[in-house]
């Protein structure tokens, strides 16, 4: 929220200063005067749209088109067109100029790129609008991030832009209302994280997740980054003793080249602990090495053989992890990213992770596809490049008929998190296909003929079923027939969306027989239920579902790609829509208060604990279920339903225990098991529900799941098992 106030000297001072800044930064990438010249315009023009306006903090607003267009330039590396675009990306939305307007004053491309920045803010704050009393939309915020993903295919520096503008507002997100904070950050984790990620902004991706974890798991957070600077503190001077006899190897052999030091990030830290559950002291790649060199155009090496050549050369200098090797310069990632990833043992035992780079690269590394991109005619990139055949992929499911808004948000986001893997035909050519995707999957990929035809297939030489999932390096056959054709239970099996819209594709072509065969099935199904399929009910459903007529709707679930469960949970909860929940504070929801009249339910998909950094979300009936910040269905929602947003607060009166789990690992000798179930039984009084433990050539491990009543047992418990002689770890994981 924004406000107006008369700017005072000091403001002007400040605004000075931060254009100065932005405008050195500018003129490294401006090629000629006149191009300086169209920035300098911009700001004059933006500091006059935005005069005497703040910003939640209380600055003056330009300070904020400011500050992005820097990461703009400095941290993604566009030219001035995108420059002029970001200090004026508020304007139009903010103010009474228009896009024709800018186009007036800065031409086509600098207003088209304005144009599509005003249309993704305008989608992105609806939910701020929805929340002053308009009518909850199921599918709002699924529909607006379509808007703003279509975006990418008419220029795509304005998401380059947005990621700027989403990351500026990271940086400033204390300044916002709690719930408000947390629907942003569930958007950024949920969409802009990946979508950086995927476009190989790492710089910008691996801040935004820090900014993620500080807010959503502070204790996380602040615990990681304290052992992280103690750890550092020690070991600088071991870090520059593994790099010395590197250094000197280098230059010896006639390398051109310069060496970083990376600590690996807090949010880096914490998802591996959460992913492996292993504790911060078993993090060994916590330090990173990073040599950047330049190839020698004389040598007869090619670039690749080059960094392979430093490989041999530092791996005769410390022993390697052969399991940790990667190699990203004969395979690139999709994104681009170039690299060789070895990970070394130093003289004192500790392990180190080595990337060899080029500067090319390097500067790929840094600023993605900024830098992987010689843009033609406007942005576009080549055809053959494989960002632009990931945005192709992209355009494909946009525009595709057969998928709902919803079902699209979560499919552009499955892809953006989704790595690919490679496979290869029995004649040894090369396919690139999504990570869990089976041998169907791999047919259709191949043509669609082969897919329709496919009866069976030879995953490495091995006779297998079309649902075989496939694997890294997998050489794959497709064994067809004539006769072969597709079946309905095939949708159940298939991973990617281009092997199901070929199959739905065949299957229209004996669409009225599928659609009266749909229709009949729902029809019993629903008096089953005890409901009807009158024409209002069919409109419902054809609206709430979101497809695009009464036919579809029995075409979709005749294949079953509309279930029953879904048409009963929607009619449900169409049902309770019209009951609208009571007036909440967003802000202060207690949990457990006999003066609320609100219910409130533990979600069992987290199982937060009281004491554990909480978010709500309201559903239609006024129930407020409570998930751990952190948690991905919650993320998940709040991305598509942000305005359903609470903050509970634990209350002290408040009885409930809470289920938890705690692994254990450590030295199996005999009584341990008695001692640590003493200690929390006896010493703690608290309940044990379930106890799994093994033990194998000495080592045990295993889970406690048991009944706490607060976060602060829970912690106690753990210091006081971690003190039992024999304990290695002890830590609380995900039920």
């Amino acid at each position: 929220m924004s406000s107006l106030s008369e700017f005072t000297q000091n403001d002007y001072q400040v605004i000075a200063r931060s254009y100065a800044d932005l405008k050195e930064s500018a003129r490294k990438r401006c090629t000629n005067a006149r191009e300086l010249e169209v920035v300098q315009k911009a700001f004059e023009f933006a500091s006059e749209a935005h005069k005497n306006v703040r910003r939640r903090s209380g600055e003056p607003y330009i300070l904020h088109p400011i500050a992005v267009a820097k990461i703009v330039v400095d941290e993604i590396g566009l030219g001035y067109k995108s420059i002029t675009a970001a200090l004026l990306h508020d304007v139009v939305e903010d103010t009474d100029y228009t896009v024709a307007d800018i186009r007036r004053l800065f031409g086509d491309k600098i207003a088209s790129l304005v144009d599509g920045l005003t249309k993704i803010k305008g989608v992105l704050d609806n939910q701020d609008r929805q929340t002053k009393g308009e009518e909850y939309s199921e599918s709002l915020q699924a529909m607006n991030f379509k808007r703003i993903l279509l975006t990418m295919n008419d220029d795509i520096r304005v998401i380059l832009i947005k990621l700027a503008d989403r990351l500026h507002n990271c940086r400033t997100i204390e300044y916002m209302p709690e719930y408000k904070r947390d629907k942003i950050l569930s958007e950024t984790m949920y969409i802009f994280i990946p979508l950086a990620h995927r476009l190989g902004l790492y710089e910008i991706k691996s801040e935004m997740e820090n900014i993620w974890l500080r807010y959503k798991e502070p204790d996380a957070y602040n615990d990681i980054t304290a052992k992280v600077n103690r750890d550092m503190a020690g070991k600088g001077i071991e870090i520059d003793k593994f790099i010395e006899p590197i250094s000197k190897a280098l230059t010896a052999s006639g390398f051109d080249f310069t060496i970083k030091k990376r600590i690996k990030s807090a949010y880096s830290i914490w998802h591996k602990m959460k992913t492996k559950k292993v504790t911060f002291e078993q993090i060994y790649d916590l330090f990173a090495v990073r040599i950047v060199f330049n190839p020698d155009p004389r040598s007869k090496e090619s670039e690749r053989d080059q960094c392979y050549h430093i490989f041999s050369i530092i791996t005769g200098l410390y022993t390697y992890k052969a399991d940790r090797v990667r190699d990203w310069v004969k395979h690139p990632k999709s994104n681009g990213y170039e690299a060789l990833h070895v990970t070394l043992t130093s003289n004192q035992g500790k392990w180190i992770e080595v990337q060899i780079r080029t500067k090319r690269m390097d500067d790929i590394a840094e600023r993605g596809i900024a830098a992987h991109w010689m843009y033609k005619k406007d942005g576009k990139a080549d055809s053959d490049s494989a960002m632009d055949q990931w945005l192709q992929k992209v355009k494909d499911i946009l525009v595709s008929p057969n998928v709902n808004d919803l079902e699209l948000l979560d499919i552009i986001h499955n892809d953006l998190v989704t790595s690919d893997m490679t496979v290869f035909t029995p004649k040894g050519e090369q396919k690139v296909i999504q990570h869990g995707a089976t041998a169907l999957d791999f047919a259709y990929q191949i043509h669609t003929e082969i897919g329709n035809r496919a009866i069976a297939a030879k995953v490495n030489m091995k006779l297998v079923p079309l649902s075989t999932v496939l694997h890294q390096g997998d050489t794959v056959e497709i064994i067809t027939a004539e006769t072969g054709k597709p079946s309905k239970d095939w949708f159940r099996f298939l991973q990617t969306r281009h092997a199901k819209n070929k199959l739905m594709d065949y299957f229209r072509a004996d669409s009225p027989e599928i659609t009266e065969y749909g229709h009949q099935a729902l029809e019993a199904a629903l008096k089953a239920a005890g409901a009807s399929l009158d024409q209002r009910t069919v409109m419902r459903l054809v609206n709430n579902l979101e497809v695009k007529s009464k036919d579809e709707l029995f075409f979709r679930y005749a294949l079953g790609l509309i279930t029953t469960d879904q048409i009963l949970q929607n009619l449900s909860m169409d049902a309770i829509r019209a009951d609208k929940p009571g007036k909440i504070d967003h802000e202060n929801f207690v949990i457990g208060s006999p003066s609320d009249p609100h219910k409130y339910v533990i979600s069992d998909c987290c199982h937060p604990i009281s004491g554990d950094p909480v978010i709500g979300i309201l559903t239609p009936d006024g129930t407020v279920t409570v998930h751990k910040k952190a948690c991905p269905v919650a993320q998940s929602f709040l991305t598509k339903h942000g305005e359903w947003a609470v903050i509970p607060h634990w209350t002290a009166a408040d009885d409930q225990s809470f289920l938890v789990r705690i692994a254990l690992r450590g030295i199996d000798r005999v009584g341990i098991l008695n001692e640590i179930t003493g200690k929390i039984s006896r010493e703690m009084g608290v309940n044990m529900r379930k106890l799994q433990i093994g033990a194998d050539q000495g080592i045990f491990d295993g889970s406690i799941d048991m009944m706490v009543k607060d976060k602060d047992t829970l912690e106690k418990i753990i210091s006081i098992i971690q003190g039992i002689d024999g304990i290695q770890t002890v830590q609380r994981v995900d039920i």
